[in-house]
């Protein structure tokens, strides 16, 4: 029996073992999803083969990456047929044609910015672009900072700093931009998302959510935002239902549209370990990839990890 998760118009049933990976291979956990104009997808996965591409059925269409990244974090899907793959163990974001062959690349390879300058980047995290082809970097676990750059990368601008006030950041984790042009940050350890112009100038925040991981919106003027959510993973509050790992859907205020996932993580259909990258297609159908490996020891300390370990999910939009 298919399981059903979301309510209201945001149904969707669970496509279990949905991507076939050639015989032998693993995506270890998968970091980051995102999917092209024909809905192929894009795994960034940290598994020997670093980008994976399926087709809607989940069949295997082609790898590359191999040698190329250290740690894979985030990916974001250009409008000209180009995928920006934001790499936190070598400090580099680099746009990269489809296929794989580097266009550009920002950062310097293995070299990190001293922790908490302010200067890119230490252990950057996600990419995503203005209408106008700006590229901005959230950045990430070594820094609190958003990095804005032209769209052929030289740097513009930069904003934020650790804390917890208004326009400042605790893991600034992910980063998406509408088509108008505001600026939407992932702080997950203060969590919230928090909103900006292009500037980085600060507009609001959403709050209602626990260590928000994941953004994803649609391309042009969408008023809807996805966002994954990691679980607790406190001694004091590992056990508590209710706050995720899970997928919420809101509108362009914040207001929740949707929760998907159970009130516990765990490995069972409909359950999430910790969502980490999301990416819809034209039907609707998401994607979210999970660093399942990573996060297994912390959400259930005394289970050994499951073998093999679901990393990645296809949740289908029900009309």
């Amino acid at each position: 029996m298919s399981v059903i998760l979301g309510e209201g118009d945001f149904r969707y049933r669970v496509a279990e073992n949905w991507a076939h990976l050639p015989d032998g291979w693993s995506f270890k956990e998968v970091a980051s999803v995102g999917v092209d104009r024909h809905d192929n997808l894009y795994v960034f996965s940290r598994g020997e083969h670093p980008m994976t591409v399926f087709d809607r059925d989940g069949n295997f269409l082609r790898a590359w990456g191999d040698g190329l990244f250290r740690r894979p974090h985030g990916i974001h899907m250009g409008a000209d047929d180009t995928i920006y793959c934001t790499d936190e163990g070598d400090q580099t974001v680099r746009k990269c044609t489809l296929e794989g062959k580097v266009l550009l690349e920002i950062g310097i390879p293995g070299k990190a910015a001293a922790y908490m300058s302010g200067e890119p980047f230490n252990r950057c995290t996600h990419t995503a672009l203005s209408p106008q082809g700006d590229i901005y970097v959230s950045d990430g676990y070594g820094n609190a900072r958003v990095h804005k750059y032209t769209p052929d990368g030289k740097l513009v601008t930069s904003w934020g700093g650790s804390g917890t006030d208004r326009g400042r950041f605790n893991l600034p984790h992910n980063i998406t931009c509408d088509g108008d042009g505001w600026v939407y940050v992932a702080d997950r350890e203060n969590h919230r998302v928090q909103v900006f112009d292009g500037n980085g100038k600060y507009e609001t925040q959403w709050n209602n959510l626990h260590r928000p991981s994941a953004l994803y919106m649609p391309p042009g003027k969408c008023p809807i935002c996805y966002i994954g959510e990691c679980g607790p993973v406190m001694n004091v509050n590992r056990k508590a239902p209710n706050l995720g790992p899970r997928v919420t859907v809101v509108d362009n205020k914040g207001n929740q549209l949707a929760r998907l996932g159970a009130l516990h993580g765990g490995d069972k259909p409909g359950q999430f370990i910790s969502p980490h990258g999301i990416a819809v297609d034209s039907h609707g159908d998401i994607y979210v990839g999970e660093v399942s490996f990573t996060a297994w020891p912390n959400l259930f300390p005394d289970v050994p990890r499951p073998d093999p370990l679901r990393s990645l999910h296809k949740l289908i939009k029900l009309d």
